[in-house]
């Protein structure tokens, strides 16, 4: 005679199984995503922009590199004025220059590394020309 035996798990189990290896595949790409960081050389900055506000909205990025100056076509210009403010975008001195007072925002954010360091920037413009009287050539993306 066969006995066989069969073992039932319950609903309790079966969750705990399914969140702990959900819990081991996000925990396995957290530092693969760190180290892919820390291994850009030199001076860099992830940068975007958003045009429009939260009903239509765009965003772009780019990556800029500064050791050689790389990213997007004013990467030269972008960088020699981030070393001017050692990466500090909110230190840059505003361009005297005309804006009309349209009202068409932009958002800018900037998140990487200068000389070691964290740099993280966030600020909503009221239009394009006000970005770029303050930031300059850092946020001239190419379309």
């Amino acid at each position: 005679m066969t006995h066989s035996t069969t073992v039932k798990a319950g609903r309790a189990g079966v969750r705990g199984v399914l969140l702990a290896a959900a819990s081991l595949l996000v925990l396995a790409t957290v530092p693969a995503q760190a180290a892919e960081r820390e291994t850009l050389p030199g001076n860099w900055l992830y940068l975007t922009l958003t045009t429009g506000d939260a009903q239509s909205s765009d965003t772009r990025g780019t990556l800029l590199m500064c050791n050689p100056p790389q990213g997007h076509a004013s990467a030269t210009e972008a960088c020699a004025e981030l070393a001017a403010v050692d990466g500090d975008i909110a230190r840059m001195t505003p361009k005297d220059r005309v804006c009309t007072m349209i009202y068409a925002p932009v958002s800018a954010r900037a998140s990487g590394q200068w000389n070691g360091r964290p740099i993280e920037f966030r600020q909503t413009f009221g239009n394009a020309c006000e970005m770029e009287a303050l930031t300059g050539a850092v946020f001239a993306l190419d379309d």
